[in-house]
């Protein structure tokens, strides 16, 4: 189910080192074994690899630095100067893909730009502290982002790019992710380790769902009946992937991963085979067998790594962060 738009395109992993301000390509067909074939640097604090909404180019959000640069995804080589961007600490698009947001994470604000030139139509402030990640509503009419410095959710209304209402939900949210019903919201929460459940049609909290210590990222298995969900491991660095069914909203398994393990940001292979995850406090990625959550690869990359994007993914467009297809 890969788009026409990415042919020719070889299967890599992107790995972005917050702290060593480089980018790192991981070549995971290699006969030897996964492995990173080229480092590049970049600007300064990159936080996550951004398919674009067309899926011809790859933008490392250059948070500190204030760029972004992209990567072609043929070459899997940066492909242009640096873009100036104010505060780009995260990036999605819009599912008609008429507009690139920037989540200015420190400004306070989501920064409607232009999703080819990144020139600046609109700044949507945010009352709320610590906005970063977010997910669309199924019909496209709004997003709904977290906070996680104030503990709170907003709703962005993308007809009129205004905030329609705030969630206060407590804790530290981090991925928020749709169900594939569009029923529900999954928002990570690295403080009450697990899940929040919000109704999408109300904006309500509904439930909540334990996972394990520090709930971080969220990600669906390629067929749409499982979420992913990592936990990043807390003080002792012993992190695990909790599997949730979608239908039964519980967790049908969970996955340690070999400590010192502090799974983080990152996506699923194109045939759904393994789940890829950035080591955020050991510069390690993890690969994971979906069919049962053995560690299958452990490779060394730069200081720091974040959100990683795997490419390419199935899908007709991008909506950005590490890999949301549609």
């Amino acid at each position: 189910m890969l788009s026409p738009a990415v042919g020719g395109m070889p299967y890599r992993i992107y790995v972005p080192n917050s702290e060593g301000s480089s980018l790192d390509v991981i070549d995971p067909g290699d006969p030897a074994g996964p492995k990173v074939i080229a480092r590049y640097p970049v600007g300064l604090n990159p936080q996550h690899v951004v398919p674009a909404w067309d899926l011809q180019t790859l933008y490392v959000t250059n948070n500190q630095g204030n760029s972004l640069t992209p990567v072609d995804p043929r070459t899997g080589r940066p492909s242009g100067p640096p873009i100036p961007v104010d505060d780009p600490y995260n990036m999605y698009f819009t599912p008609d893909g008429k507009q690139a947001i920037v989540v200015a994470e420190a400004l306070g604000r989501l920064d409607f730009r232009d999703p080819h030139t990144f020139a600046l139509r609109r700044s949507v402030p945010v009352a709320c502290g610590g906005v970063d990640h977010m997910d669309f509503a199924a019909d496209g009419s709004y997003l709904v982002a977290s906070c996680e410095f104030s503990g709170d959710l907003v709703k962005v209304d993308l007809r009129t790019e205004t905030v329609a209402g705030y969630l206060h939900v407590g804790g530290k949210p981090q991925d928020v992710k749709v169900d594939p019903a569009g029923a529900i919201f999954y928002v990570a929460d690295m403080v009450h380790n697990g899940l929040h459940e919000i109704d999408a049609a109300t904006f309500t909290k509904v439930g909540f769902l334990p996972t394990g210590p520090e709930t971080h990222a969220l990600y669906p298995s390629r067929d749409a009946r499982y979420l992913y969900v990592s936990n990043r491991g807390g003080i002792t660095n012993r992190g695990s992937v909790s599997v949730v069914d979608f239908t039964s909203r519980q967790v049908v398994a969970t996955w340690p991963v070999p400590p010192p393990s502090t799974p983080d940001m990152g996506g699923v292979s194109p045939d759904g085979r393994v789940l890829w995850l950035a080591g955020r406090r050991t510069s390690e990625v993890y690969a994971l067998d979906t069919s049962d959550g053995k560690l299958v690869a452990r490779i060394k990359v730069g200081a720091g790594p974040h959100g990683l994007c795997v490419w390419p993914q199935p899908g007709r467009f991008s909506l950005g962060h590490t890999g949301i297809l549609r």
